[in-house]
């Protein structure tokens, strides 16, 4: 057995293998330990290898999703070792010893799952493959769970970009490749020839002009990932629709720092709860939380398609009757798109074609009631028609199924009565079977007199009769009738020729009705297939729907707006909220305050100063966050809003050691504002908060100094800039297109109040000692703090300060160290005083000397 198993193990590479022995799924080795560990299960030894004992524990087969799912989280990869044949099977092949043959039939990874326990409904799973070719990249991305299949044609400079869009569970590239992957796999299988090949067998199509023009970065990305995903499902390729072909530059685009900064699909730490998504999310199914999601991740640059999908939500906004009862039967559907990927993925169910029947007849009765509103917008009409197929099968399914089908089809009893009348005349054998075993255990009590005699049945001995041990010795006693089969602790059981011949019949009409339920199922999953990129189509059209009328619900809700999109690079919000901040302020009691922002020609970079704790960042954020809305199709958190497309959205707003990969705080920040001056163009849409804080005072002013400079007059882009470098202020002379704005703050009898309004105008000053008040500095530091400050206030009054030449500013350190040499030389007056010495007038002279030191 080990040697089968150390073979299957050479054959998983570098996966956990999961051996079936039986009931249970065993792991030997190190495979052993590390499941155990992560599985919190026993570690347990079997026998020895190379002298030593081999390390086991195992999960139970009927348990394993569970576990898998933990794995998976885990970061691990996990192949499937099943036992291709029965015992039986075995020993009639290769003799009474033979071993049970197994094979690997799987190979569960993160970006390949399909089971429900396995996927978040809410949450595409995307597995990519980078390509490279003739010295441009691609990426070919599948959610094998629904067979959405993309490939989009980017390059080295958006490759990161583009890869953050999609957030893959999984990406892999081929040996030797720099891309930023999980893993990678052999170097023939992105071969674009051979991916154009693969391609074409898979679609079953001569040529590939109908999906598009695909480069040959992108075929060799397309076959690496047809390639991985046939080894993984170990030939039983999963379903795939034909690859819709996106440019990099058809989305806005978005890196991986400004993801992170904005939090867009997950907050800090990976969570859902706290992003833009969550706080937009209002859809009613799975399917339109993944689509939801993906719209987010890759707003739009095509005003047309934007326009289109701002018309449906406004439709549903005006309508809320109609959105009501849209929602309500969405509510009501079943994930078609998920069921039709088991089904493809040959891990499916009776339950899942139920879905399919409920969802297909539930799209259905959407699509008549679309067709009756006269005034639908254009992207609602063109959906309407991908709702009312199907027909045929629908009634099929609905004849053929009982309402609920179960999800294990191995016990039967899903297909419907009157469907087949063999099986019906089957199942009306069984039952009758059934009766007659009542009937002969009523009888065999009343001929023994045992009441408690109970005809049982299991899976070793089949239909048997069972009694309580004290009356094991009658039954056993010759001329009983009946035949000894097992004596167990409390219970003796029998069998009976009546008995015998009964259970004969019963059990062949119940083999014979699940196999007959069993061809039937494999026919209704044959039919369903042969239409399954028309019902995939229907799936995406719900979506769609879905997102369209969530979307208008977020915005009845939020008092949303629907923006006006222009051509010129504007960006004009009045009344402009961030969703989130905005939501949390309300479930708390309290009021978000808006604030409105004005880019232009003449005023496309806002300078903006104020205290800590004012609410810049928060400015920066909402409007970066309204750009993603808008061009995503969505209503915006505003009174009014006039915005020119981004190309590129980037932010800056905060940062953290990535020690990993040995950068710092101002690194990573110099890391991120050079991506930023090398790439924003004048439709990019920029945020930057606190450039430079992180180094010395010369330094990281001059550094913000040059990054203001660089964007006013070179990348020329749309562009917020907070600061508390107060002296950037006098770059407004200089710069035509630079304004200055503020957060509005107060002080009252001692206390700082915040007033989160952005006003014209620099900062007064940045009443940094009055919010480190508010955080509980203690008071002596506090005091300490001002009296530093206002030596530093003094010795820029009498220099000029760099407001006056960027060249007299004094150093706190040299400020600091002046005082701190006060400080000793009174500590060594006071230590030389013999106080007991000294008569009233040399006591009066010392104080007036120390006076002196100090003044």
């Amino acid at each position: 057995m080990m040697a089968q198993y150390l073979a299957l193990k050479a054959e998983a590479d570098d996966c956990l293998l999961f051996y079936r022995m039986g009931d249970f799924f065993e792991l030997f080795f190190d495979d052993a330990k590390i499941a155990s560990g992560v599985l919190d299960i026993a570690l347990t030894a079997r026998g020895e290898h190379s002298g030593e004992p081999i390390p086991m524990c195992g999960v139970p087969v009927h348990a394993a999703t569970a576990y898998l799912q933990r794995l998976i989280k885990a970061g691990h990869r996990v192949a499937i070792a099943e036992q291709t044949e029965t015992p039986e099977q075995a020993k009639k092949a290769r003799g009474s010893k033979a071993l049970v043959g197994r094979a690997i039939v799987r190979v569960v990874t993160a970006g390949t799952l399909t089971e429900e326990a396995l996927l978040d409904s809410r949450t595409a799973n995307w597995c990519a493959a980078v390509g490279e070719a003739g010295g441009g990249f691609a990426i070919a991305a599948a959610d094998i769970s629904t067979g959405d299949f993309v490939v989009i044609e980017s390059d080295r400079a958006n490759l990161s970009a583009d890869l953050a869009r999609l957030g893959a569970a999984e990406v892999i590239a081929a040996e030797g490749s720099d891309a930023p992957v999980t893993g990678h796999r052999p170097k023939p299988d992105f071969d674009s020839a051979r991916g154009e090949e693969r391609l074409k067998a898979l679609h079953g199509v001569a040529t590939l002009d109908g999906f598009g023009t695909i480069g040959r970065a992108g075929l060799a990305a397309a076959g690496g990932l047809v390639a991985y995903l046939d080894h993984t499902a170990k030939g039983a390729l999963p379903f795939l629709r034909p690859p819709r072909v996106v440019q990099s530059t058809a989305t806005m685009a978005i890196d991986a720092a400004t993801r992170e900064s904005l939090e867009i699909c997950q907050a800090q730490g990976g969570a859902r709860a706290g992003s833009l998504l969550d706080a937009v999310d209002r859809t009613v199914t799975g399917a339109g939380a993944r689509l939801l999601g993906q719209d987010l991740a890759a707003p739009l640059m095509d005003r047309a398609s934007v326009e289109a999908r701002l018309a449906t939500v406004a439709f549903f906004h005006d309508d809320a009757g109609a959105r009501d009862r849209v929602r309500g039967a969405l509510r009501a559907m079943p994930d078609i798109g998920r069921a039709l990927g088991r089904l493809a993925a040959g891990r499916g169910s009776p339950r899942d074609l139920g879905q399919l029947r409920d969802g297909l007849d539930g799209a259905w009765r959407l699509g008549e009631s679309l067709d009756r509103i006269t005034d639908a917008p254009e992207l609602l009409k063109a959906l309407a028609p991908s709702l009312r197929g199907h027909g045929a099968l629908i009634d099929l399914l609905q004849r053929a199924l009982v309402p609920s089908p179960p999800v294990d089809a191995a016990q039967g009893g899903y297909i419907a009565a009157a469907y087949d009348a063999a099986l019906d005349d089957l199942r009306d054998a069984g039952a009758g079977g059934r009766r007659a075993i009542a009937a002969l255990e009523a009888q065999y009590r009343e001929s023994t007199g045992i009441a408690a005699l109970k005809i049982r049945h299991n899976g070793v001995l089949g239909y048997h009769i069972e009694v309580p041990a004290k009356f094991g010795d009658a039954l056993m006693a010759q001329g009983s009738g009946f035949t000894h089969r097992q004596t167990l602790a409390g219970v003796v059981r029998f069998n009976a020729p009546e008995l015998h011949e009964v259970a004969i019949k019963v059990s062949q009409a119940g083999a014979h009705a699940l196999a007959a339920e069993a061809a039937h199922l494999e026919e209704l999953i044959a039919t369903t297939l042969s239409d399954r990129e028309a019902i995939a189509r229907t799936a995406d059209a719900l979506a769609r729907i879905d997102v369209a009328a969530g979307l208008a619900e977020r915005a009845a809700e939020g008092g949303w707006v629907r923006p006006s999109l222009v051509d010129h690079a504007c960006f004009e919000v009045e009344g402009g909220r961030h969703p989130v901040v905005e939501s949390a302020v309300a479930k708390s009691g309290g009021r978000f305050v808006a604030n409105d922002c004005r880019l232009s020609p003449d005023s496309r970079l806002w300078l903006v100063t104020g205290p800590n704790m004012g609410g810049k960042s928060t400015f920066l954020r909402q409007n970066a966050l309204i750009a993603v809305l808008a061009q995503a199709g969505s209503f915006v958190p505003a009174t009014r809003a006039t915005l020119g497309l981004v190309d590129r959205l980037f932010s800056r707003v905060g940062a953290s050691d990535n020690l990993a990969r040995g950068r710092s705080t101002f690194m990573v920040e110099m890391v991120e504002t050079a991506a930023i001056l090398a790439q924003a163009t004048p439709r990019s849409f920029v945020i930057l908060d606190e450039v430079g804080r992180g180094t010395s005072t010369y330094d990281g002013l001059a550094i913000a100094w040059a990054v203001v400079e660089a964007i006013h007059e070179d990348n020329r882009c749309r562009c917020l800039f907070a600061t508390h470098y107060h002296e950037l202020t006098r770059l407004a002379e200089r710069c035509d297109a630079l304004t200055l704005h503020h957060v509005r703050a107060r002080e009252w009898k001692g206390d700082l109040v915040l007033l989160h309004e952005v006003a014209e105008g620099p900062a007064d000053r940045s009443y940094g000692l009055a919010v480190a008040r508010l955080a509980g500095l203690p008071p002596v530091t506090i005091k300490r703090a001002k009296s530093v400050l206002d030596k530093l206030e003094a010795g820029r009054a009498k220099t000029g300060g760099i407001a006056a030449g960027l060249d007299d500013l004094p150093l706190f350190a040299a400020a600091v160290q002046a005082e701190d040499e006060v400080v000793d030389e009174l500590r060594a007056e006071l230590g030389a005083l013999d106080v007991d010495a000294l008569s009233p007038r040399e006591a009066l002279d010392a104080l007036y000397r120390l006076k002196g030191l100090v003044a």
